[in-house]
């Protein structure tokens, strides 16, 4: 089968605000190396074993999306370009209208971080017998933390070396189930990262989502092309049901299988998730851009342009972007959103 790398564009990232904005989501930024995370995403999947990449992304991006993956290398058959946004799997479904049938389609978030990339291709090398023969396969996240963030799945009887039957998938916990699950060795992380043939999804679609599927046809039937830029028409994909993979496919059909691994991966869903996977000072610190540090301890702090000065402070994140500045304690980043949605009041 031929690999097809589908990349998830389509977020806005405001959790990772001031940096990352609706203009300029995470994706798009230099957050834990040299390239951006959408150029991480797409060398995760350069090589022999993989076609170019189909890319699903927001209208407004698509020159830094062209931009970015041509300096990397890794120029995409298709930039599909979605007029409105509709959730993962209207998204998936342009993506795998666009492929072959018998294509197998990798489905990534373009924002998520892998620090183990051949973990991460034996995980693929492993699953690619059940989806030839028909299986849709999900790739469950090793926990180390009993996370409430993230769905989880139960990991049921095995299929194949590596590969297991999901027995179900379970909706953010609350703490107590969460370590529950943790302590019992046998559910994962719901990562967000699939792979299943094309023809096999959207006939997963007809029988369980027919209104989207529909929807996408339609709008791809209309859609206006420029060169590898693909437009899906506007009032056909507005009429789409918004809804994720997981509802919409995933936790209803019969063929579902999960691969469990441990990756090093992360969503950076936060400015402290961000802290934990990078780079330390020897007082703990992590730190990018006109930073001046003294008696400082354990602190995230970021500057894509002012300088930073901070002096004995410990356990902060102070990030500067432009003409806005965040400071919060750590360990209470997810809050950012109640910032967000003040600053949408007033």
């Amino acid at each position: 089968m031929t690999i097809v790398p589908v990349i998830l564009s389509g977020g806005s990232g405001t959790r990772l605000w001031p940096m990352s904005r609706p203009e300029m989501p995470k994706q798009l930024l230099a957050l834990t190396a040299e390239e951006t995370m959408l150029q991480l995403t797409a060398k995760r999947t350069h090589g022999e074993a993989f076609a170019a990449p189909i890319v699903v992304a927001n209208a407004r991006h698509a020159d830094h999306i062209d931009e970015q993956l041509n300096a990397v290398g890794a120029t995409p058959q298709a930039v599909i370009l979605e007029p409105v946004a509709r959730n993962t799997a209207p998204a998936i479904a342009l993506a795998a209208l666009a492929a072959k049938g018998e294509d197998a389609l990798l489905v990534m978030p373009s924002d998520h971080v892998i620090a183990d990339v051949p973990a991460f291709h034996a995980a693929i090398e492993a699953a690619l017998p059940l989806v030839n023969d028909g299986w849709l396969v999900t790739f469950g996240i090793a926990p180390d933390a009993p996370e409430t963030g993230y769905g989880w799945i139960k990991v049921g009887e095995a299929l194949a070396d590596g590969v297991h039957r999901v027995a179900r998938f379970v909706e953010k916990p609350i703490r107590e189930r969460a370590e529950e699950m943790l302590a019992s060795g046998d559910h994962a992380w719901n990562g967000g990262i699939f792979l299943f043939r094309a023809d096999i999804f959207l006939g997963a679609l007809a029988a369980h989502a027919p209104g989207m599927l529909t929807a996408t046809q339609d709008a791809m039937t209309k859609a206006h092309r420029d060169g590898v830029r693909i437009y899906p028409d506007e009032t056909a994909f507005g009429a789409s049901p918004s809804d994720s993979i997981d509802y919409a496919v995933m936790e209803r059909a019969e063929r579902v299988a999960v691969v469990p691994v441990a990756m090093g991966w992360s969503d950076v869903g936060s400015w402290d998730a961000l802290h934990t996977i990078s780079a330390r000072d020897a007082q703990g610190n992590a730190h990018r851009g006109e930073v001046l540090a003294i008696d400082t301890h354990d602190c995230l702090i970021r500057s894509d342009g002012v300088r930073i000065a901070v002096v004995g402070v410990s356990d902060l994140i102070v990030v500067a972007s432009g003409n806005d500045v965040l400071i919060l304690p750590r360990g209470r980043s997810q809050e950012v959103k109640k910032l967000i949605e003040a600053m949408k009041d007033r």
